[in-house]
């Protein structure tokens, strides 16, 4: 029993650690989630919006140069503009939902400045011809 409580709470200490980690890129921001799942959805719910919060954490002022939808199903708009110390600005995204009922997992794919890797975020769910 004592082993199965350890092994818990190593994963629940792992998990955490993954989830703080993901918020924060390089110091110089921010993002509220990485993932926006919808859950269970139905073709007659339409087109899907989500946005992430972008905030600047750093001391210079930071821009989203582009966010990059992995399929035309999706649109995606961002703050333009320079986002200032403190402040923060949106990605937001629109999945069309209209391409038959099955799991979906859209990725964005988000380009800000002195962040060297891309940040991947995702839109996820299920659509089902009725919901349940």
């Amino acid at each position: 029993m004592r082993k199965i409580a350890l092994i818990i709470a190593a994963a629940l200490c792992m998990a955490l650690g993954l989830t703080l980690a993901a918020e924060d890129f390089g110091g110089r921001a921010r993002i509220d989630r990485t993932v926006h799942d919808f859950g269970n959805v139905s073709l007659k719910d339409g087109p899907l919006s989500a946005s992430f919060t972008v905030t600047n954490i750093s001391n210079e002022p930071l821009t989203i140069y582009a966010v990059v939808s992995s399929c035309g199903c999706t649109n995606v708009e961002w703050t333009h503009e320079t986002i200032a110390p403190g402040a923060s600005g949106v990605i937001s995204a629109t999945y069309s939902n209209d391409e038959g009922p099955y799991p979906f997992d859209k990725v964005l794919t988000a380009y800000l400045s002195d962040i060297k890797k891309p940040i991947v975020l995702h839109l996820k769910g299920v659509v089902k011809k009725n919901k349940k």
